[in-house]
């Protein structure tokens, strides 16, 4: 350390008047006291004030250029010691020397300016003031298909350059974006596939970039699947896999992406590593398992790639995605579960399904999960469930398998995705299935687990869904056994509640049911219907100008069947609907106009 101390004093003197000896020297000692002990190296050069000095001898013409900028990005390594770079001015000289022609200056400078940039906010909009990015993206377009080890090591050190300036920083990433980085870097990663440090360097720039959306637009214009895909054959490390997986998951979101993904293999490469991992109890295997399989769910979110992947229920893809359903992973059985949801995104599939037997493998899956089951494979087999229901021919396949009764098991959940999707499956089943309706609506248990449900303030969507249901029961059962069910477990002030939802096919669902109990039970609800304040209510819906056209013709007709008590008659009365109503006669859905000439002279009788 004395020779630094020496060292640090004579550069002090040299650097304003040196002879280029005497200055390497000086510079030579430096690098051999940072890599001894870098750490305190560093702190001893910010002290004497030597950096400062540095930024006037970071000149093309001189011939310690290189070792300069190798100093500056050893002492940047410390987190320390990167403000006091971007104070001591040492940016734009560092940033004009990229325009120069020695590989070893360039070299060096690139390492540090990326170590300047690395986690420093300062550093970063320093180079980004001084254009050092831009001549970057340059160099790596011109070096780009040179694969000599001294171009290649340069183009590892640019690249991981790019990847520190634009780490974590969404404007950065644009720019380079806007700049065209993606296609240079994809080219980049096909040409030097075999050098390994380049290679990781690409995919860690890839995985800062992937996330925006602008980039994943300029992915799909390149082969970015087919290179990915090809890389991630040749693996055998568990890490490396899982950088490509990083890569993968955000450029999987876009959907142009899916399809190539699915075009160049990837699909084959997942499940190669699902039969390898799936009987594995090594953690590396078990991550492995589970980002494959999450990875070939979400190729299935897109509409093209996962009918590539159903081909007509015959595709063998498919096929081991169903051997999934009955394994013992649970992370198996959730992937599974959930590629049957994203299957059966439209009629045809769901229809081939259920006459291919899927309902009942998705029964026994849930219940095998009744008891302290897993939740998100309750959840995702629900979901498949709910699908598979949409179409209408597979609703009364689906109740005679007994689907509804499997359902059922889980009304004791105190888990919100699972209640969501419980109620999601039974609206979508008894839809228009009247028997099912009645059925369900009869069962007290049900209808009170609903109107408790309806109160879940914190989870709008069980929420939500819970009034559907009970809407549901009453519109395609059209009983008074369920409308009696449902009054006594206390849900109409729910269903009244519903008619101000601010959803316009809630609001419509409410006023039909409610319409339904007004014509068939009038008198077991009356009370309730008084308490809950719905003659107000559709005085305000029929005053209020936004309310929709089905709206105001769904509130009259409930107002004539309202009338029909003597105590709901006496407050129809008292709120001068006729004045409200009369103005709806010219109103310009010819529907609503009728509607209100009928209810008006409705009104006009009683009165």
């Amino acid at each position: 350390m004395d020779n630094l101390s020496e060292a640090l004093k004579k550069l002090k003197i040299t650097s304003t008047d040196s002879t280029a000896d005497s200055l390497e020297g000086c510079l030579d000692c430096l690098l051999q006291a940072l890599a001894q002990n870098n750490m305190e190296t560093s702190e001893k050069i910010q002290k004497s004030g030597v950096l400062q000095m540095f930024a006037s001898l970071l000149t093309p013409q001189s011939s310690c250029t290189a070792k300069v900028a190798n100093i500056i990005a050893e002492v940047a390594r410390n987190e320390f010691m990167r403000n006091p770079c971007v104070d001591a001015g040492l940016i734009p000289p560092l940033v004009q020397l990229l325009n120069c022609k020695d590989q070893e200056v360039l070299l060096q400078t690139g390492r540090a300016l990326g170590n300047i940039c690395y986690d420093s906010h300062e550093g970063r909009n320093a180079v980004d003031h001084a254009g050092g990015a831009h001549i970057v993206v340059d160099h790596l377009r011109s070096l780009c298909n040179k694969t000599d080890p001294a171009s290649e090591k340069l183009l590892t050190v640019f690249c991981g350059m790019l990847m520190n300036y634009s780490n974590e920083n969404d404007t950065l990433q644009s720019q380079l974006i806007n700049m065209g980085v993606i296609p240079t870097l994809v080219k980049l990663l096909g040409i030097h596939c075999q050098n390994a440090a380049l290679t990781e360097m690409c995919l860690v720039a890839f995985g800062n970039l992937a996330e925006l959306e602008s980039s994943k637009e300029q992915f799909a214009y390149t082969n970015i699947a087919e290179e990915l895909v090809k890389l991630f054959k040749k693996q055998i490390e568990h890490d490396k896999k899982e950088m490509i997986f990083e890569v993968l998951a955000p450029l999987a979101e876009n959907d142009v992406i899916k399809l190539q993904l699915v075009e160049a293999g990837l699909v084959e490469c997942l499940l190669e590593i699902v039969q390898k991992t799936v009987d594995s109890d090594k953690e590396d295997d078990i991550a492995e398992l589970k980002t494959a399989s999450d990875l070939m769910v979400l190729l299935l979110l897109g509409d093209e790639s996962m009918q590539k992947l159903f081909e007509g229920g015959k595709g063998s893809v498919f096929q081991r995605v169903l051997s999934w359903i009955p394994s013992n992973s649970h992370q198996l059985q959730l992937a599974g579960a959930l590629a049957i949801a994203n299957f059966a995104r439209n009629d045809g599939n769901c229809i081939h399904m259920v006459d291919n037997g899927i309902v009942q493998k998705l029964m026994d899956l849930l219940d095998r999960h009744v008891e302290d089951g897993n939740v998100t494979v309750q959840h995702a087999a629900l979901s498949a469930l709910r699908n598979l229901a949409i179409p209408v021919v597979n609703k009364a396949k689906m109740l005679s398998a007994g689907v509804a009764e499997a359902v059922l098991k889980f009304l004791r959940s105190e888990m919100p995705p699972v209640q969501f999707k419980l109620l999601g499956t039974l609206r979508m089943l008894i839809d228009a299935q009247a028997e099912a309706a009645e059925q369900l609506g009869k069962n007290v248990k049900l209808v009170e687990r609903l109107v408790e449900w309806c109160e879940a303030k914190d989870h709008a969507g069980v929420m939500g869904e819970s009034n559907r249901l009970l809407s549901a029961l009453i519109r395609h059962s059209k009983s008074k056994d369920v409308i009696r069910t449902i009054v006594q477990s206390g849900g109409i002030k729910h269903l009244v509640t519903m008619a101000t939802s601010e959803h316009v096919i809630m609001q419509n669902e409410a006023l039909v049911a409610l319409a339904l109990i007004a014509a068939l039970e009038l008198v077991t609800a009356e009370k309730d219907l008084e308490n809950a304040q719905l003659v107000q209510i559709l005085h305000r819906l029929l005053s209020d100008d936004r309310s929709a056209p089905e709206i105001k013709y769904n509130s009259m007709v409930l107002i004539c069947a309202l009338i029909g008590s003597e105590s709901l008659q006496k407050e129809v009365q008292s709120m001068a609907f006729l004045e409200v109503i009369s103005k709806l006669r010219s109103h310009e859905n010819k529907t609503v106009a009728q509607q209100a000439s009928l209810t008006e002279q409705r009104l006009a009788v009683e009165s």
